[in-house]
């Protein structure tokens, strides 16, 4: 391997973080694609003991942070270099550093303007917002999110990190859909609970609310053990009960809550949703098999059907999509966004309404009762989930049937 460009790259290095010009540097490329390393980030911090480089190694399911000083720093890089990456990234204050090996050990360096131009203070990273606090609390210790000593175990950090952004996610809809202090939530299909037991901490004990939460779960063994969990954790107005999301008796709700629900059970939920009434709907779709057996696009969009990926990412687009028209044609301002980033879990979709007029039922429409503003949204959001049947070929969307707007 030739070495002037690599001494010439890791003096700019050391010269960089000497004189305070060093922003960040990445290593990508993978040499050996079977391996899980896939990238390795690093900055500057400082911490107690001095400047520090901060290695954040990226991995499909986690990240992996270790701090070194220089010296070690380099001797680390000029390793991983040597063994899983064929590239390095160097940004400063005054250019761009961009190193490269290829298969036959052959080097280049290029430099260009500087990406970023302002320094970078090395401060020790600002510990992330914790909307769920680990340490002694009783739940994630239950439910095997923590040890005894109210540490994250390290197989539980992804579990953790999305109870974290969920319940950042509910604080901000509760504020918008301006929820009284004590309202009811239902969660159908808690399963063991850990979103559950989560919303209603963050709701009780950060915000302050006096939200009664029901879950309903089919396995009559969770509804034990989570009922057992929540008296353990003094949590009173947290139970937990057995039933499906079709069948189970529900008490009048504000909010309803459906993650992970599989297929039309999704669409089950969205349906006792708005016919109960519910200010706020929140569902997490998992599978989706009912439009995808339709799929029959007649126009150049029938290519998608040859590549099955394709196909079944198009059919989750456009079973999504109607699902958030009939929400707004039923008076929900809707939004459908990235619940956890896909590193964390593939199905990572959530849609969150908003209930903020209260268009016309059929039955209302028989009767010829008229609401000319509401009656227009919904006949324009109905329009366009007819044409994008038309589109993709598709005969009925479960919600549709469900809500009778066939």
């Amino acid at each position: 391997m030739q070495t002037n460009d690599k001494e010439i790259f890791f003096t700019r290095l050391t010269e960089s973080i000497q004189q305070q010009q060093f922003t960040k540097l990445t290593l990508s490329d993978r040499r050996d694609k079977a391996k899980d390393l896939k990238n390795v980030f690093v900055k500057p911090v400082m911490l107690k003991q001095g400047l520090r480089l901060s290695f954040v190694y990226r991995y499909p399911t986690k990240d992996i942070t270790k701090n070194y000083d220089l010296p070690d720093a380099q001797i680390l890089l000029e390793a991983l270099l040597e063994k899983d990456f064929f590239k390095a990234d160097l940004f400063t204050t005054l250019s761009d550093h961009h190193f490269s090996i290829d298969k036959s050990g052959k080097t280049i360096l290029k430099q260009k303007a500087p990406t970023q131009s302002e320094p970078v203070a090395a401060a020790h990273d600002h510990a992330k917002k914790r909307y769920v606090d680990a340490t002694h609390n009783i739940y994630l210790y239950e439910l095997g999110i923590t040890t005894a000593e109210g540490k994250v175990k390290s197989d539980k950090q992804d579990k953790y990190r999305q109870i974290n952004k969920y319940a950042e996610i509910v604080e901000s809809i509760v504020k918008d859909a301006a929820l009284p202090a004590a309202f009811q939530i239902t969660d159908m299909g808690a399963g063991k609970g850990y979103l559950t037991f989560a919303l209603y901490d963050y709701l009780t004990n950060t915000m302050k609310l006096q939200p009664q939460v029901t879950g309903v779960e089919m396995r009559p063994a969770l509804v034990d053990i989570c009922n057992k969990i929540a008296a353990k954790a003094g949590f009173a107005k947290l139970n937990f009960i057995a039933g499906s999301i079709d069948t189970a008796e529900l008490p009048a709700t504000d909010m309803l809550i459906a993650l992970h629900a599989c297929d039309t059970a999704t669409d089950q939920a969205i349906y006792r949703g708005i016919t109960g009434g519910a200010k706020v709907i929140i569902s997490a779709p998992c599978c989706h098999k009912q439009i995808r057996k339709q799929l029959q696009p007649v126009n150049d969009l029938k290519a998608i059907t040859k590549f099955g990926i394709l196909e079944e990412r198009q059919a989750e687009i456009v079973t999504d999509t109607i699902r958030a028209l009939i929400l707004e044609a039923f008076g929900y301002k809707t939004k459908v966004f990235e619940f956890i980033s896909t590193e964390h879990t593939a199905k990572n979709l959530l849609i969150t309404a908003i209930k903020t007029t209260s268009p016309l039922t059929p039955l209302q429409e028989e009767r010829g009762v008229t609401a000319n503003t509401a009656s227009g949204a919904k006949q324009e959001a109905l329009e366009k989930i007819k044409n994008l049947k038309t589109l993709f070929g598709i005969e009925y969307h479960q919600l549709e049937k469900l809500m009778e707007i066939l």
